[in-house]
């Protein structure tokens, strides 16, 4: 059984009060995604997201590329990010809307989207667990922080051993 059930992706609360793109500092999040060799896009509100697994305000990836609106939340475009990230280069340039059936690459997608909210001063890592619980993130320990804390050392040990880990 994986640790992780994005039920949040299939019963997504868009009115739930999380932290937005439009909330923080734009140039941040660039520069994180930048630094995986990712280019962010901010779309025009109300306009469709191109790549939205999940459609709007949910973030959408195509290729090395995710794009958000000011309506998106921050933990959905840090997953939809590490979404790419967690993949080889040369599987990223075929992404299109879907990243991964893997629990294992879902789990470390969950656990580096928690770690890369350090890098983004206004959100932090306990902002961005709080925000996945709202959403309606759920794992078998009950929160976002326990898996975190006591049931992720496979998500863990995945990134580490491929160096994702030196953040």
């Amino acid at each position: 059984m994986p640790s992780t059930l994005p039920t949040s992706q299939t019963t997504p609360n868009a009115s739930a009060s999380v932290s937005r793109v439009g909330q923080i500092a734009l140039t941040g999040a660039i520069e994180l995604l930048a630094r995986y060799g990712l280019h962010l896009h901010l779309i025009e509100d109300g306009a469709p997201i191109p790549g939205s697994y999940w459609g709007e305000p949910e973030a959408g990836i195509i290729g090395c590329d995710v794009y958000v609106r000011s309506d998106t939340p921050v933990h959905s475009m840090l997953h939809e990010a590490c979404h790419l990230i967690v993949l080889p280069p040369e599987q990223r340039a075929t992404v299109h809307t879907n990243a991964t059936n893997s629990s294992e690459e879902e789990d470390a997608t969950c656990y580096l989207q928690i770690l890369l909210a350090d890098a983004l001063p206004e959100i932090g890592r306990d902002r961005l667990m709080h925000d996945m619980d709202v959403w309606g993130y759920t794992y078998r320990l009950g929160s976002t922080r326990a898996w975190f804390e006591q049931d992720a050392d496979n998500a863990y040990d995945w990134l580490k051993a491929r160096g994702l880990l030196n953040i």
